[in-house]
């Protein structure tokens, strides 16, 4: 496979740039999710030190819009152009942090039925983008997989916004499958087909985003997240799963505490080094030998 990177889904530290690249190095990071969750906190001149500073450090930067920036509203009210203007300020501050994508929520059925739902979702990424193109902020976007089996997000929901989009990628929640699936995803094979499904989408090049932790759920929806132990998904599947494929990936953890980020990025380096000798044992063993004298 191609280079994993590894990180939190929130900066560790607001007090500044450099005490938050500071605390990731210290912890063997090498990758961030700026977290917009709850609305914005940084400004550009922030975004501009940090992603200069991860760019020094090797690190790989992504954004998670506010959760109220979502397209496929039924209404072009007040509350759609808010959407809009957090998605446009997501992908500024993006732009600036030099961040590899903007990740966002689907949204929601609202009533209607799933097909015209993703078509209304579309319908207004296309218009955000036009938007975006003229104020050079046409950053990739992430739509992420959901963890509420009847609402709109599902991995077919995402694949179908990503694959009518072709600037939008598929975000794979992994912790959000395993809950509406009632915790199918304990072998290899159910991570293996997402990514097939994601790797049939993504562009040469383009790195697998994938969120991740434990997480408790009840009635095949999320509940909460876990420390990394407590529930039942594990990331030796998902690094085995990876492995597989020639494509880079940046996972996110979404656990709550620093003791499971360290558990699991330690599971997954664990899972994709096998096959990482075997490459390098097989350029090895291609390579021409040189004769003796």
């Amino acid at each position: 496979m191609g280079p994993l990177h590894f990180g939190p889904a929130r900066v560790p530290s607001r007090e500044s740039p450099e005490a938050a690249i500071e605390l990731l190095q210290e912890r063997g990071h090498t990758a961030c999710e700026i977290d917009f969750e709850g609305g914005f906190w940084m400004d550009y001149p922030w975004a501009e030190r940090l992603g200069g500073l991860a760019r020094e450090a090797g690190f790989v930067l992504s954004v998670h819009a506010p959760i109220a920036g979502f397209m496929g509203h039924v209404e072009r009210d007040k509350k759609q152009r808010m959407a809009v203007g957090m998605l446009d300020h997501s992908a500024g501050i993006a732009r600036t942090a030099g961040a590899e994508l903007v990740v966002f929520h689907p949204g929601f059925l609202l009533g209607r039925e799933r097909d015209v739902a993703i078509a209304s979702v579309c319908e207004q990424l296309a218009e955000l983008r036009e938007r975006l193109e003229g104020k050079d902020r046409a950053v990739p976007f992430g739509v992420e997989i959901m963890g509420r089996v009847r609402e709109l997000g599902t991995a077919e929901d995402v694949f179908a916004i990503a694959g009518r989009c072709g600037w939008v990628r598929p975000v794979l929640d992994f912790a959000h499958l395993h809950a509406t699936s009632d915790g199918a995803f304990t072998e290899v094979e159910p991570f293996a087909e997402v990514l097939e499904g994601a790797d049939a989408l993504l562009e040469p090049g383009a790195p697998f985003h994938i969120h991740f932790s434990d997480i408790q759920y009840a009635n095949r929806n999320e509940t909460k997240h876990l420390p990394y132990g407590e529930g039942t998904l594990r990331a030796e599947p998902l690094g085995e799963a990876l492995a597989r494929f020639d494509r880079p990936a940046t996972v996110i953890s979404e656990s709550p505490d620093e003791k499971s980020h360290q558990a699991i990025r330690a599971a997954l380096e664990s899972a994709v080094a096998p096959s990482r000798r075997r490459s390098t044992a097989s350029a090895s063993s291609s390579r021409p030998r040189s004769r003796s004298s």
